[in-house]
């Protein structure tokens, strides 16, 4: 599988920028999810139904390796070198410019997807909209789910 294929899945409907890079041979392909927040911060279901209606189902034909800081960002280094160390094919920053931030500081050749709502730009993820460069490579639109105790 191309890797460009393979990120315009996980962007679902998100706009994704052309990169030039393959993506690694595996068996089955694996999502790397790190977010700030912890497992009930983000409603995912709209994540996996995008992927299912491209023909992936966790569990099946996918892996996803979760990663939650658990509102604690001083662990996303942590997590991030994890699914580095995991050999994920892409990296899903859930909501977060720190989340995003230290999946970009954990490597520099699997793709990153980041939440809507940062501006890239502005927090050094690319060079630019229309010729981001390097692996940050496009944007993952998530629910907010509120959760009240």
């Amino acid at each position: 599988m191309r890797r460009r294929d393979f990120i315009k899945v996980v962007a679902g409907s998100a706009s994704i920028w052309p990169f030039a890079a393959r993506a690694q041979q595996s068996t089955i392909p694996t999502i790397g999810v790190l977010q700030i927040g912890t497992p009930t911060s983000y409603d995912l279901s709209g994540f996996r139904q995008g992927l299912k209606e491209a023909g992936y189902v966790e569990g099946q034909n996918l892996r996803i390796e979760y990663r939650f800081a658990n509102d604690d960002p001083a662990r996303l280094p942590e997590l991030a070198a994890d699914l580095v160390g995991r050999k994920v094919n892409v990296i899903a920053a859930v909501a977060s410019a720190l989340a995003a931030r230290a999946a970009k500081d954990a490597t520099n050749t699997i793709p990153i997807v980041f939440g809507h709502g940062i501006d890239p730009i502005k927090q050094g993820l690319v060079a630019s909209l229309n010729r981001p460069g390097g692996n940050v490579t496009g944007v993952l639109s998530l629910q907010r789910t509120e959760v009240r105790g």
